[in-house]
């Protein structure tokens, strides 16, 4: 008897169907071949394989959820854009106050957020942020003293904030996902199931005679293509200081 809530595949769940996209065009392009080979494969199995990866998509990506995130992903994004813009300006007041010979860039926190923001790292981020408020406010007589506008500060106090409550967004999410998930183990079973079935077949066929082939049947291979997605640097925007 199966074990609830245990998963019988080695990947992330929400690999799993985009792995079975990748099976699926291959299925479609070879189909003539394992229709010879049984006709259990044909457009009907193809097609009820298709429905199964849609569903088990739908249940780890519900459309209103994903757009959701994606809203607050590009939000906290332009947020970071946005610090590293204005932490180019505190460095500068920094200098010109000659507060190095007191405290390093590094302590001051500039250093760990820029680092925190280059790897997308939303809690590191909000440590450093902490620190370099906590800084300015101690600093503030000489850093005024240079230029730094008043709302400095609040603005980065602002910025805090909405990074703390999209990030409490994303984790209220995908904690969400995580339930449904687990609430529907079975299907996702049944997916990898029928990929497993898929997947043997073309080793079958293709092993002795078609290993460009054989590789697109092979389930490391598939998680490869998967998992190999150019990540795009955003540009950075600058935010007008009153």
């Amino acid at each position: 008897m199966e074990q609830i809530g245990v998963r019988d595949y080695k990947c992330k769940d929400e690999e799993l169907p985009s792995i079975c996209m990748f099976s699926s065009s291959n299925l479609k392009r070879d189909l003539v071949d394992f229709s010879a080979f049984s006709p259990l494969f044909n457009p009907d199995y193809l097609a009820g394989y298709n429905d199964r990866i849609f569903k088990v998509t739908q249940l780890i990506h519900p459309e209103s959820e994903t757009l959701e995130l994606k809203i607050i992903s590009r939000r906290i994004h332009e947020t970071f854009n946005g610090l590293l813009d204005l932490m180019n300006r505190l460095s500068g007041y920094i200098a010109l106050a000659k507060l190095e010979q007191t405290i390093s860039q590094a302590d001051f926190g500039i250093k760990y957020l820029r680092k925190s923001i280059t790897s997308h790292d939303a809690e590191g981020v909000i440590q450093a942020l902490h620190t370099i408020i906590v800084n300015i406010n101690k600093y503030l007589v000489e850093l005024k003293a240079q230029g730094m506008p008043d709302d400095l500060g609040p603005l980065l106090s602002g910025m805090l904030t909405s990074i703390v409550n999209d990030k409490q967004k994303q984790v209220g999410i995908l904690g969400n996902r995580k339930s449904i998930v687990q609430n529907n183990v079975e299907s996702f079973n049944g997916l990898y199931d029928q990929l497993t079935e898929i997947l043997k077949v073309g080793k079958i066929l293709y092993k002795l005679t078609n290993y460009s082939k054989l590789r697109e049947y092979t389930f490391s291979e598939l998680i490869k293509n998967v998992r190999r997605v150019t990540k795009q640097k955003p540009a950075v925007q600058k935010i007008p200081l009153n």
